[in-house]
């Protein structure tokens, strides 16, 4: 079709910046709605309104951040083109602003605050105190109220070419024709992201920060697929043209995506690549931080932004070792009860794995399978809600296969809640890149992690929060819910009438104690990756596929996998607490309702909301 005159000369100028976008050009301040004031402007604000500017200063730096979650509309609505400002620049700017907004936070008066408001600004504090320690530190990605802490910029797991066309295939809106000139406004700005990236990346190279070998072999493979998918037109075109031909829109402009992914984005994607090679010939394969310059305080750093605690990696260690050990003593009498009778629990549920009962059909039948499986539990979940909380909601979520370029590098599964608008759904991404990753026996019990009552659900109820609090995440909370999820699902009755399912959700949470083992192991006790390996294969009976990713994961993500049994952990301490405080009037229900509302906090903020809770019945 004929493209109108006005978006051919736009798309001439954006060509014409060379792969910038015309919104990176403009003063950070006025490009991004910051204020150039101090802390102390928020003095005159309502409380509500002081969180609200919080959280859009935040996401000034993160306007993709603001596009997931459904918020770049209106006034800010001219984020849905750009990114931001990118390397080093981009990085010490943000961290101004968190150290102004952090300031602006702590100043404000408390006496007359509701103890919802006073939770958001402790919640704020929090967060932008620990986040400021991250970009205090030399090297690596700090993740501001969210998750993925990282020490390098680039690597199997980590960065813009697994990010971005994730995000621009499935969350960059694309509904109106003003949506396609933002759409190719950030694709222009795509390069100069990659390549304050590969800044970054020689930057900590020549700090002497080398990912290990085999991270690198896996980064470097996975960019050369990139690299020709850009090429091949694969690379966003094929989700752009869909996109568009389901939203109705006039005019053919995949031509314009294909010319900006095969050309600008798949060069820089190139100069990555040839930055990816230099770092493999000097790597080496320690896996854990404590072979990186300064790689002890940056994992102190990580563990404790992961578990908002102060446990040191020793602490860590010694509670997985426990757990593993309690758990264990759970599910040997089962594996008994079942007929595998010899040898650890391990051994057996190695064995367990092995029974084809258990085992989904291999190749694309077996996915299907999955699919319904997946289908049939979250039906099941959902008809259990109201047994277990006061107040409910209606997730909108679907589940996806992760795309198969990403499955080597991928976890088994992740999942959360869609945009704080309602018009990106929740989302249960399952990797199938072998059907052999999954059991009949554990994958109701990652469905109940990852959807309902675990990630999608938890995040329906931040959605429903101030935005600060829908942009602030601890993982220790996110992920112990999860965890928590899991629990509930089964004090529910999922495994009554099927006990080796509750031998894998056993599993599950065992498999998160040793998680503390293997994380601290690698990166406090100089563990190699094969006796990471081997711990979770003997002493947990994990399937030796499954940990491989898992592993290495933890290599790139240090400390990350510590949030999950710490926040567990502490979420469960937390109900005996209020039960052996309140007696006959603890309520399961009252109890799982105080603390989702709470919001995703700090297990410290938790706590408090505990108290609040016990006080309220108690009075």
């Amino acid at each position: 079709m004929t493209k109108t005159n006005t978006k051919f000369t736009r798309r001439q100028a954006l060509y014409g910046l060379g792969g910038v976008s015309a919104f990176a050009l403009l003063p950070a301040c006025k490009q991004l709605g910051l204020d150039a004031g101090d802390g102390g402007e928020f003095a005159a604000l309502e409380p509500d309104a002081a969180l609200e500017k919080i959280g859009y200063d935040m996401l000034s730096h993160e306007p993709a951040r603001a596009t997931g979650l459904g918020v770049d509309t209106g006034e800010y609505a001219e984020w849905r083109g750009t990114f931001g400002t990118p390397g080093p620049e981009g990085r010490a700017q943000y961290a101004a602003t968190l150290e102004r907004l952090r300031d602006g936070a702590r100043a404000y008066p408390k006496d007359d605050l509701t103890p919802d408001q006073l939770t958001s600004f402790e919640v704020v504090e929090s967060a932008f105190d620990k986040a400021l320690e991250g970009f205090a530190l030399p090297y690596g990605d700090v993740a501001v109220g969210s998750w993925r802490n990282a020490p390098y910029v680039v690597i199997q797991n980590v960065g813009a070419y697994i990010d971005m066309p994730r995000f621009m295939g499935s969350s960059q809106p694309l509904s109106t024709a003003q949506d396609v000139d933002y759409y190719l406004s950030r694709l222009n700005e795509i390069p100069a992201l990659l390549d304050g990236e590969n800044e970054r990346m020689q930057q900590a190279r020549g700090m002497g920060v080398v990912p290990p070998d085999f991270l690198l072999d896996k980064a470097i493979a996975q960019m050369e697929s990139s690299i020709a998918s850009a090429k091949s037109g694969d690379l966003l075109t094929n989700d752009f043209a869909a996109n568009v031909e389901k939203a109705g829109l006039p005019g053919d402009t995949s031509e314009d995506v294909d010319a900006i992914v095969g050309g600008p984005i798949a060069a820089a994607l190139e100069r990555q690549l040839e930055e990816l090679k230099t770092q493999r010939a000097e790597a080496d394969s320690d896996p854990g931080m404590w072979s990186q310059p300064q790689g002890e305080e940056y994992y102190s750093w990580a563990t404790s932004a992961s578990t908002t605690t102060d446990m040191t990696p020793d602490e860590i260690h010694e509670q997985g070792l426990e757990e593993l050990a309690e758990l264990q003593g759970q599910m040997d009498p089962i594996l008994k009860e079942i007929g595998f009778t010899t040898g650890s629990v391990g051994e057996r549920m190695q064995a367990l794995s092995q029974d084809p009962r258990y085992k989904f059909a291999e190749g694309d039948p077996g996915r299907e399978e999955i699919f319904n499986f997946i289908d049939d539990r979250i039906e099941w979940i959902k008809a259990q809600m109201p047994r277990a909380f006061n107040e409910l909601v209606d997730p909108n979520m679907e589940v996806r296969r992760i795309p198969p370029n990403e499955e080597p590098g991928a976890p088994g599964a992740y999942g959360g809640a869609g945009s704080k608008d309602g018009s990106i759904p929740g989302r249960f991404w399952i990797n199938l890149r072998t059907t052999d990753l999954h059991r009949k026996y554990d994958l109701a019990d990652l469905t109940y992690h990852e959807a309902i009552p675990g990630h999608v659900w938890e995040g329906e109820y931040s959605n429903r929060l101030p935005l600060i609090r829908s942009i602030l995440a601890f993982g220790a909370f996110s992920e112990g819910w999860a965890l928590y999820g899991e629990q509930i699902a089964d004090e529910l009755g999922a495994y009554d009438d099927f006990k080796v399912g509750r031998l894998g959700y056993l599993q599950s949470l065992a498999f998160r104690a040793c998680r503390l083992v293997v994380d601290t192991g690698l990166h406090s006790k100089r563990w190699s990756r094969d006796q990471a390996r081997q711990f979770f294969v003997e002493r947990n009976g994990s399937k030796f596929e499954e940990v491989v990713g898992e592993v290495d994961r933890y290599c790139s993500w240090p400390g990350q996998a510590c949030s999950y049994k710490i926040g567990h952990s502490e979420i469960v301490r937390q109900r005996a607490r209020a039960e052996a405080e309140l007696g006959e009037a603890y309520d399961f229900k009252a109890f799982n309702t105080a603390v989702i509302l709470g919001g995703n906090s700090p297990l410290d903020v938790v706590a408090k909301n505990v108290d609040r809770y016990i006080a309220g019945v108690q009075n």
